[in-house]
């Protein structure tokens, strides 16, 4: 870029439209559009630079890192501000970036974080004026290795101007509890940075008309915490079946005002009665997911992140653990409208490390304040209903740990007192016992893959409530019987629930010739993504989580897919890793196998199942706990159609069905929402299929799809669910795998249409048109 185009652009960049401050704006105005990005480009938040590079396998992140680029990125903004700001307060604040962050307004420090996980704020009040102001932000993700698991870089989630007056509520400063059904407690802390004291009426008013006053002097420089205790009349109750949420609004005489999202629920656990909410028996069928979103990178979007629970709720989970880290705002909210418990998870490790740039060197000096902002960022959400403190941490056998462990439940506790803590304990040794202490300073016990020790530990004991943080996806039999069984075991979070980029290769099944073992004990590139989800990388189910959806279940009672034989095209014998299931395909397309057996699992909660092959019956098999809900039928392969029955009470209940396809034919693309809304911030994700000419899906096909767009709105990522492939999400040109591709389109920041053509040599071409409304 010569120097007169680079002034050319940076010039475009400042009359972007400018942000103005008065008495009329709202307390949190969004600023994520417009950023330059250093020095080259514009772009929008949420924004993720490693995620829009190639992938490079000799990237500093490395295998745990999915081999994406990671290094520094600079964000500029200007915003201008009228007198009006003018005895006001001004922050600035950050949901989170990746990491080591640095912020200068007008060349002054005004603050930063090193964790990137953490959402934090910026009081930029002395270091505006009126006119044009610089924002810069520094995102340093250069200290490699920091993370066991994608990360992603820069300003991935949402930025906020907050202004309010000198008097006002202060940040993350009202807590909203449910002591019992019919009581909602509000605390409200109120700030006063006067020099003088302050009179001030505070009003708190619920959703439902409930309403409660005081006034209160509020002393100089000082803070004062306002309570309201209000009472509901037949409230209605927040779970995951049905997730009603209420607001409650706190003014103050002021001028300031604040609302938050609650829901009302009890909660209750113990080694005789499990776990109770609203006094109501509940079993957790939960699954871990990190914080990226696939072909996103780590981008929250908030489409992105609604999307994500929608899935998992889908697949029949009520419950999810956010695997290693505070998740995004909007996650936390998607999961209360939407109905999913939640493990709220501060950090990895502590003091010890697992790569040599994460956050032990944190450890010591940010703890405290990393386990604030959690707490007191996400307190208010119903849909939490646990703290985690850590996972698998590395000094789990030395007796100061006991003591961190102390601390860390404390510090949470001096924020919430309300929920459990946990932490997700893993060890391999003989003297398994020696942690008892460790597992004292919890509220409920996670264990990692470690529930077969479950029913020793409970003689042991016998007041220690336990849930499984983390299991082999091949065990979801065996965890859901213990978690059935059992009363003092809580549930079962699988992992994971969807496959992530990073911690390259778990999961993977491999062939004869491939390079053995698993991601932990040598670089597996190509793969940068993990395959351990029961949702692949482009939101497609998996048989295996069709059958935990079946498990744990009742409303989901018959599926039917095939497994991939040995030597299936000429690849040799596969052997499946420690996270991995044999590979099983919805698909009866096996072409040079035929005469040859292959093996057909059926999943059933019906009492027996019956197979068909082009409606001749192949045989009948029980599916009852016996059998573990399945049936195999070992046949052999012949083009068709299969049919499986559940059968009750010598009657067909159900069908399912699986047909041979034909040739790839036509492109065929579907729309999650053909309506998104402009501003640069919605995302409408399109699923693309190649058919044949019956419209049926071809599972083998691996067609080049080439994509162009017009109007309003651009291509914001391209993937498969092959975490072998390493074209680039910025891809315009992407094979599809197994017969499939995931485009999604962002809005752009006019209204208008959408138009994404797809083509590829030999296929029916095809268009798909979203609306873009202001």
């Amino acid at each position: 870029m010569s120097t007169l185009q680079k002034s050319l652009f940076l010039l475009a960049a400042m009359l972007l439209p400018l942000l103005v401050s008065s008495r009329n704006t709202p307390r949190k105005q969004l600023i994520d559009n417009g950023w330059t990005f250093n020095d080259k480009e514009t772009v929008n938040l949420p924004h993720d630079w490693s995620a829009q590079l190639p992938i490079d396998r000799n990237a500093p992140a490395g295998n745990d890192g999915g081999y994406y680029p990671t290094g520094t990125g600079i964000y500029k903004k200007t915003i201008n501000l009228n007198n009006d700001y003018k005895g006001r307060k001004l922050w600035l604040y950050f949901e989170g970036v990746y990491q080591d962050s640095e912020v200068k307004v007008n060349g002054i420090v005004a603050g930063g974080h090193p964790y990137g996980y953490s959402s934090f704020w910026c009081d930029i009040t002395e270091l505006v004026r009126t006119g044009n102001n610089e924002i810069v932000v520094k995102a340093d993700n250069s200290r490699q290795k920091n993370c066991r698991w994608y990360s992603g870089s820069g300003i991935y989630r949402h930025v906020w101007l907050v202004t309010t007056d000198l008097v006002h509520i202060d940040m993350w400063g009202t807590a909203i509890t449910t002591p019992d059904r019919n009581t909602v407690v509000v605390t409200t802390d109120v700030c006063n940075e006067t020099d003088v004291d302050k009179e001030v009426e505070v009003t708190t008013t619920l959703s439902d008309g409930t309403c409660g006053k005081q006034t209160v002097v509020i002393p100089a420089k000082g803070k004062r915490q306002v309570v309201e205790t209000l009472s509901v009349d037949n409230p209605r109750l927040w779970s995951p079946s049905s997730p009603e949420l209420y607001t409650a609004t706190v003014s103050l005489s002021t001028g300031d005002s604040v609302t938050e999202t609650f829901g009302i629920r009890t909660i209750e656990y113990s080694a005789d009665k499990g776990l109770l909410l609203n006094g109501n028996p509940l079993l957790l069928n939960g699954g871990c997911v990190h914080h990226d979103n696939g072909i996103l990178g780590a981008a929250a979007f908030d489409k992105a992140e609604i999307r994500k629970v929608k899935l998992m709720k889908a697949a029949g989970y009520n419950a999810v653990r956010t695997s290693h880290n505070p998740p995004s705002e909007c996650f936390l909210h998607a999961c209360d409208s939407l109905g999913l418990l939640v493990i709220d998870e501060a950090f990895d490790g502590w003091r010890e490390k697992k790569n040599d740039e994460d956050y032990h060197k944190l450890f010591d000096k940010w703890y405290d304040k990393d386990i604030e902002a959690m707490v007191r960022r996400d307190r208010n959400h119903p849909s939490i209903f646990c703290w985690s403190i850590g996972n698998e941490v590395i000094e789990r056998k030395k007796i100061e740990v006991v003591t961190t462990a102390h601390r860390l439940r404390q510090a949470v506790h001096k924020w919430d007192t309300t929920r459990p803590v946990t932490s997700a304990l893993a060890a391999w040794d003989d003297d398994w016992e020696i942690y008892d202490p460790l597992a004292a300073e919890m509220d409920i016990t996670g264990y990692n893959y470690l529930i077969h020790k479950a029913a020793t530990d409970h003689q042991r004991v016998p007041s220690r409530v336990m849930m499984q943080t983390e299991s082999y996806p091949r065990d979801a039999f065996s965890n859901w019987a213990a978690s059935t069984d059992h009363i003092y075991i809580i549930g079962d979070f699988v992992w994971t629930a969807i496959d992530y980029l990073g911690e390259s290769g778990i999961g993977r099944y491999w062939y004869e010739g491939d390079p053995v073992g698993e991601h932990w004990e040598r670089p597996l590139y190509p793969w940068h993504a993990a395959y351990c989800g029961d949702i692949d990388l482009t939101g497609r189910l998996k048989p295996i989580g069709h059958y935990r959806n079946m498990l744990w279940n009742g409303n989901h009672k018959l599926f039917m897919a095939v497994r991939e034989p040995h030597g299936y095209a000429g690849k040799g014998k596969i052997t499946a890793g420690m996270w991995a299931v044999h590979p099983t395909w919805e698909s009866w397309n096996w072409e040079g196998w035929e005469g040859r057996d292959i093996d057909v699992v059926v999943y059933s909660r019906y009492p027996s199942v019956r197979l068909y092959l082009d409606d001749r019956l192949i045989g009948e098999k029980s599916t009852d706990r016996s059998s573990e809900f399945k049936a195999v039928f070992t046949i052999p392969y012949t083009a068709g159609t299969l049919k499986a029955a559940g059968i009750a009470d010598g009657v067909e209940q159900e069908a399912t069905v699986l047909a041979t396809a034909s040739e790839p034919y036509a492109i065929r693309m579907t729309a999650d929402t053909r309506s998104i809304k402009a501003g640069c911030q919605d995302i409408s994700f399109v699923r693309v299929e190649v058919i044949d000419r019956q419209g049926r899906p071809v599972p083998n096909a691996s067609n080049l799809i080439s994509f162009s767009i017009k109007g309003a709105g651009t291509i914001q990522a391209i993937g498969n669910a092959d975490i072998t492939d390493t074209t680039p999400f910025t891809s315009h040109s992407w094979k599809a795998w197994k017969g499939e591709l995931l485009v999604a389109l962002r809005s752009g920041d006019k209204a208008g249409t959408i138009t994404l053509n797809a083509t590829a040599k030999g296929l029916r071409g095809c268009s798909q048109r979203i609306k873009v409304t202001k």
